[in-house]
């Protein structure tokens, strides 16, 4: 791919960065369009930008920019490099779509497409069965959670009356939870926990890490994974106050924090060590969402922010390493700041940000945590996860910038490694630079974070950001958990052999084993169900069929008509009932014959049975239908029969001459649907679509028969399928017709 080409792909997200920020700085949020999409179905295109869909914004199209050019180097020759910039440009749209939408389809089409385009991504390497099936985890998992998701956005709306996303938060506040909206909250949750990877839905983000490093960088540490986060905190104003969503956010978040950093122990891979920290940091953004205040508003946006400012330099990193040298295993890696100074240079701007070090970001927005989760009503849990989270969050920054590039660990060292050139280094530092400069003059970042926690926390003129760098408290905290994270880092390999003996022998009830099982399990049951019910007998299919349909009908009408109401006695007309005599004494016959021609012309007496009864009861046409079809058919079948008899190949069946089995069913299937009838015909009869059809005849299909206005213009697709019903017939009659022609001419000229 040219270098303008490449050029052209990310003056993309910059034009977005550009406009993003002159839309902070000139234009006062929040910003609203709608329009009319599907009016019918109460879909409308609507979209509103305030402050916390600018901070996504902002990350979206600032960490895309820096992801665009590093894709540039780091996939320079690469055969499919366009591919790579087409799919990262439609995920940036579909991002953007999904952070700005206000209406509940809107939220769930681009929810779904960044799931779709991300499964692309992960496998963007699709020749390597590990990128493929890292890309079918993905999909599978946050596909599910989607379409769960879509059930709890259906069911929310039903509740509320209305799609608006700004008006269900305004709204649901002053509603006391019922059980439509307890299942829309349980159902959201689990869609959200599915995309940002909180546990038991945890285990998939770092298998993701299969994908080329921009992927990783951009929507795994990012973008695609806040996502689930964006919608938690979007609708935290209107669901805080709820026990079960403040408390399984909490539970849930403090789980996969701790976790999340245990997890990272076990592995020696650099990027899947920063994805298992990833998982971690969404977890703390949860249980924070979970937390009541001002305070954890703010917390939440400047943990959004310095996350993206200091992992996607990280991964860029790991990329950079891995391109450098082959492997990002860390015990094959050491001394790296000789060959790859620049991005050494960057791993410890990134590095001190990710550990909290005062004069980065990261060391402000760790002290506004701090601040929130020394709240009292903050249980005990969610502060030991806040510590093991900090002092693995030290470990892992320390591997990352540290011990790969200035420690040896004793066991190997690349000695081939080699620095990358300006658009693999030139993203690392900038992001990290950023991060550092947000640190020292956080006052930048003030307005942002601002209008982020004000979105958050609405019904407040202004909250009060206490985003400042103080040598306080926090220094006293930073010191603990420093020399925690210290320890961590120095015992890394201890503890790696500790967790992962401890992680084989549980292996087996971890969630991704149960994954893997769930999968291997399917075709096994596929395969069982295919030879229970699919073992070729056709009367097992029949029975199948009509005992499913007569289950079904049974509980429709114990369910949903309890009392049911039966029309009074009337003596049927003498038409009706020879035609029930005809179709019974057919139905018997079929029953009990066995010689196949003479059971052919047994059932033929049920539909001439049945055509006498639509006869009687006013359907000519319908009547005139089935005795053509019945009288083709039963010519057909019956041709076809002596062909097999003069062959000698007619058989009778064997049966019992009883089955006990299929006599339940046909005599249950007779009942729910006498029933239905009976139902049907007892209530008041409604003529409104006579008296349409009666009065729109004439002026809108210019007739005055009705019954031919209804047969040529109102149901003209039924009466072409019924004129194709017949003409099928024919067809099917023909060649007999024509055999029977050609018999008689050869007798004809033999005589």
């Amino acid at each position: 791919m040219s270098l303008a080409g490449r050029g052209a792909f990310v003056l993309l997200p910059a034009t977005g960065l550009a406009l993003v920020l002159w839309t902070l700085v000139a234009l006062e949020l929040p910003l609203h369009w709608e329009r009319d999409w599907v009016p019918a179905l109460g879909i409308r295109l609507a979209f509103e930008i305030d402050g916390l869909s600018a901070l996504m914004l902002l990350m979206i199209t600032g960490v895309g920019t820096a992801v665009f050019v590093y894709a540039g180097g780091y996939l320079a020759g690469h055969p499919h490099q366009r591919r790579l910039y087409v799919l990262l440009t439609l995920f940036m749209l579909a991002m953007i779509g999904a952070v700005t939408a206000d209406h509940l389809i809107l939220i769930f089409l681009f929810w779904e497409l960044t799931s779709l385009l991300s499964f692309l991504l992960v496998g963007f390497n699709h020749d390597q069965e590990g990128s493929r099936k890292s890309a079918q985890q993905s999909l599978l998992v946050t596909g599910i959670g989607g379409l769960t998701l879509l059930a709890g956005f259906i069911v929310l709306a039903q509740a509320m009356g209305t799609w608006s996303v700004t008006e269900i938060v305004a709204r649901v506040a002053a509603v006391e939870p019922t059980p439509e909206l307890t299942t829309a909250v349980v159902l959201i949750l689990i869609g959200a926990f599915t995309k940002s990877a909180q546990f038991p839905f945890h285990f998939w983000l770092p298998n993701a890490m299969a994908a080329p490093t921009p992927v990783s960088a951009y929507l795994h540490s990012a973008t695609m994974v806040k996502l689930g986060v964006y919608l938690l905190a979007r609708l935290d104003p209107g669901f805080g106050e709820w026990a079960l969503w403040e408390w399984s956010l909490k539970l849930a978040g403090s789980i996969t924090a701790a976790w999340g950093m245990v997890l990272a122990l076990r592995e020696r891979d650099l990027k899947r060590i920063l994805a298992w920290s990833t998982v971690a940091t969404l977890g703390t953004l949860v249980t924070l969402i979970g937390l009541r205040g001002d305070g954890a508003s703010v917390a939440v946006g400047a943990l959004l922010l310095a996350h993206a400012l200091y992992k996607a330099p990280l991964f860029f990193v790991a990329g950079n390493i891995d391109h450098g040298t082959g492997t990002r295993v860390i015990d094959r890696l050491g001394n790296l700041r000789h060959a790859m100074p620049w991005t050494a240079a960057a791993a410890l701007l990134a590095g001190a940000s990710m550990a909290g070090m005062p004069l980065s970001f990261g060391y402000v927005v760790k002290d506004v945590i701090l601040e929130v989760k020394g709240a009292d009503d903050v249980f005990a849990f969610a502060k030991a996860a806040n510590v093991v989270f900090g002092a693995i969050a030290v470990a892992v920054a320390g591997v990352a910038a540290i011990r790969v590039f200035w420690r040896h660990p004793g066991v190997s060292e690349t000695c081939e490694a080699h620095e990358g050139g300006p658009a693999l280094v030139i993203p690392p530092l900038a992001l990290a630079l950023t991060g550092i400069t947000l640190g020292i003059f956080p006052f930048i970042a003030h307005e942002l974070i601002a209008n982020a926690s004000v979105a958050m926390t609405p019904g407040t003129e202004r909250v009060i950001v206490g985003l400042a760098l103080e040598l306080g408290p926090a220094l006293g905290s930073l010191a603990v958990t420093l020399a925690i994270g210290v320890t961590i880092f120095f015992l890394w390999d201890p503890l790696h052999r500790l967790f992962e003996g401890a992680a084989q022998r549980i292996g087996r009830i971890g969630m991704a084993s149960q994954y893997e099982r769930s999968l291997q399990a399917i075709p096994r049951l596929a395969a069982r169900v295919t030879r229970s019910l699919q073992n070729g007998w056709l009367p097992d299919y029949v029975a199948l069929a009509a005992g499913s349909v007569t289950l079904a009908l049974a509980v429709l009408i114990l369910v949903g008509s309890p009392d049911l109401h039966l029309p009074a006695w009337e003596p049927p007309s003498a038409g009706v009932v020879g035609a029930a005599l005809l179709i019974a004494l057919g139905a018997v016959l079929a029953a009990v014959l066995r010689e196949r021609f003479v059971l052919l012309l047994a059932t033929g007496l049920v539909g001439y049975g049945s055509a006498v009864l639509f006869l009687y009861s006013g359907a000519p046409d319908v009547a005139f239908t089935q005795v053509t079809v019945e009288t083709v058919f039963v010519i057909v079948v019956a041709s076809v029969l002596l062909k097999l008899r003069r062959l000698g190949r007619a058989t009778s069946i064997a049966e019992p001459a009883l089955r006990p089995g299929a006599l339940a069913i046909a005599a249950g299937f007779a009942t729910v649907v006498t029933l239905l009838l009976l139902a049907a015909t007892a209530g008041a009869f409604d003529p409104a679509i006579s008296r349409f059809f009666a009065e729109a005849s004439v002026p809108e299909a210019h007739g005055r028969n009705v019954v031919n206005v209804i047969l040529v213009d109102f149901r003209a697709l039924d009466t072409l399928g019924e004129i194709a019903v017949v003409m099928l017939s024919l067809l099917a009659a023909l060649p007999l017709l024509q055999a029977l022609r050609r018999h008689r001419t050869v007798e004809g000229v033999h005589r």
